[in-house]
């Protein structure tokens, strides 16, 4: 457990890492608030900027009874928390070794430049641990689908939530802390999805605990299940029209020009033949309103 309770002589130290969009700033910030709330000292360290388009975002947050520095020395993390699989994996140095604590949503964010061929199913440039090799190296950790469990909820905006649901169970703060910046922290529309994904989050990791660890590993996928779903047969393109805003970010950063505005200002697939299932597209969308799935044979389109 990172957390040493409130009057901690030495601080605890969290690193969350992600993609831009995922929403590291927003964790962190709960957290922080949560530490304040318990008179702990409170330093933090981030970069984002342009790096919201997707690139690399990283927050250092340091608390206890004294802080000193904002920054985490290599191999002093007490927990990493990272919202995407390969930047997990490029700050796992900062983890302790001597109990600490990894914690990572599986979701493959592959940047466009990671792709040598643009041809259909081609094999990206990817980190390629699978979850089941890192946990058997890290020992103590958490590798979830937090994306899917936001998704099954209904708001898959709200993997970050599930995140800091499981994040709550590793440190010694209160639920009930946890549940009360929240609330006052995410939009009011947005409060009841939000409490239901940290409520998973936190179920999630209850069972995980409760399970053996060679249970946990089977579980996970290896590089066989992982290969077998990099090349799809079909592409289903969908949009949540509410929520596209026509900021025209994934019209003009698609590969195959194969997106279009629609006379309403609505993103359409204006050419499915062309499309590839690179998903671009989606991870770039700053709303959350495409969603890319790769159909195999045999599995119905919706």
């Amino acid at each position: 457990m990172a957390g040493k309770g409130s009057k901690a002589a030495a601080p605890s130290n969290v690193l969350i890492v992600g993609v831009g969009g995922q929403g590291v700033i927003m964790m962190s910030k709960v957290l922080a608030l949560v530490c304040q709330r318990h008179g702990l000292q409170v330093k933090q360290s981030e970069v984002h900027g342009m790096a919201k388009r997707g690139g690399g975002v990283f927050s250092h947050i340091r608390y206890g009874e004294t802080v000193w520095s904002p920054t985490i020395p290599k191999g002093e993390a007490d927990v990493l928390l990272a919202m995407e699989w390969s930047e997990g994996l490029r700050w796992l140095d900062y983890l302790r070794r001597d109990g600490g604590s990894f914690i990572a949503d599986t979701r493959r964010i592959v940047p466009p430049f990671a792709f040598r061929s643009r041809k259909y199913g081609s094999q990206p440039f990817y980190s390629p641990e699978a979850p089941r090799e890192v946990m058997e190296m890290v020992g103590s950790g958490f590798a979830l689908d937090a994306t899917k469990i936001a998704t099954e909820l209904g708001e898959a905006r709200a993997a970050n939530t599930v995140l800091l649901g499981v994040l709550s169970t590793a440190l010694e703060f209160s639920a009930d802390d946890w549940r009360e910046v929240i609330a006052e922290n995410v939009p009011a529309k947005a409060l009841e999805a939000n409490k239901l994904a940290f409520e998973a989050g936190r179920d999630w990791a209850d069972a995980s605990r409760a399970s053996t660890v060679e249970n946990r590993l089977k579980e996970l996928p290896g590089r066989d299940k992982e290969a077998a779903e990099i090349a799809p047969k079909t592409v289903q393109f969908d949009i949540t029209g509410e929520w596209c805003k026509g900021c025209d970010i994934c019209v003009k950063m698609c590969p195959e020009r194969c997106l279009r505005l629609n006379d309403e200002l609505i993103v359409e697939l204006s050419d499915p033949e062309a499309c590839t299932g690179c998903r671009i597209c989606e991870w770039l969308c700053p709303d959350f309103a495409i969603r890319v799935r790769r159909v195999h044979a045999l599995e119905p389109v919706a």
